[in-house]
């Protein structure tokens, strides 16, 4: 079966709707801010919890969502980012097609999310200035702005309640990452919202992710070249069905 036209839209950040000039820094940014969860996950099981049930609990257990009062100090992510000095244009650049995708679901009144794991202050909102994306987005979603980053759905619910969206049954919410713990986010939250949150890969450590969750090859785009020719057809089909429905009522 092929997959559903999105009615809404959320994008990851690094390694997605941008990519990094020189990929080892987001490989970095990765591979610390993966180590921080998986200790900070670890101390609250062993401290907090007596090292009683799961390290990391099930995502509709409520002890997930609510199991910390406080935001993260994000000491990781701020050293990093105070350390780099080079302007933002001199670290990542917009994914190709990106503009064209966002004006295709722009002009069909699809609203569009933007949520990431690294800091917006000094980096994410310095990234949607210099690029002007910023209008193209209901709502961002940065790692200050959350208790639990990826693979936590937080960050998908979140978007949602800063765009002022309330999922129905028949929303069809696509979450477009390149890597493993997106596809993890998505599914994660599609138990947790009416309607229906759909992986998209981008990138082949996402791809995998919904390889192994069984999830069809269409949950795969190769580019943002692709995926605006496959918005188009489906927005076109959907234009087509309305007049014919129209002219026959």
């Amino acid at each position: 079966m092929s997959i559903k036209k999105p009615t809404i839209i959320i994008f990851d950040m690094d390694g997605t709707a941008v990519r990094h000039i020189n990929p080892r820094l987001l490989h970095l940014l990765e591979f610390l801010d993966g180590i921080c969860y998986k200790l900070s996950k670890l101390f609250a099981w062993l401290f907090k919890r007596g090292a009683k049930g799961r390290i990391v609990p099930e995502w509709h257990d409520p002890e997930w969502i609510n199991q910390t009062k406080k935001k993260p100090r994000l000491l990781v992510h701020r050293a990093i980012h105070k350390v780099r000095r080079k302007p933002v244009e001199q670290i990542v650049q917009p994914c190709p097609g990106l503009y064209d995708v966002l004006d295709l679901l722009t002009a069909n009144k699809i609203p569009i999310g933007l949520v990431s794991n690294g800091l917006g202050k000094g980096y994410g909102h310095d990234i949607l200035n210099k690029f002007d994306l910023n209008h193209y987005f209901k709502a961002t979603v940065f790692r200050e702005d959350l208790k639990n980053s990826k693979p936590n759905p937080e960050p998908v619910l979140l978007a949602l309640k800063r765009m002022e969206i309330e999922p129905k049954e028949n929303d069809v919410i696509w979450f477009l990452g390149d890597r493993h713990k997106d596809v993890v986010t998505a599914l994660a939250a599609d138990k947790l919202v009416k309607g229906n949150v759909m992986p998209i890969a981008v990138a082949l450590s996402a791809s995998v992710g919904i390889i192994e969750n069984n999830l069809g090859s269409d949950h795969i785009i190769m580019s943002f070249h692709d995926m605006y020719d496959q918005l188009r057809t489906m927005f076109e089909k959907d234009t087509k069905e309305h007049h014919n429905d129209a002219a026959t009522a």
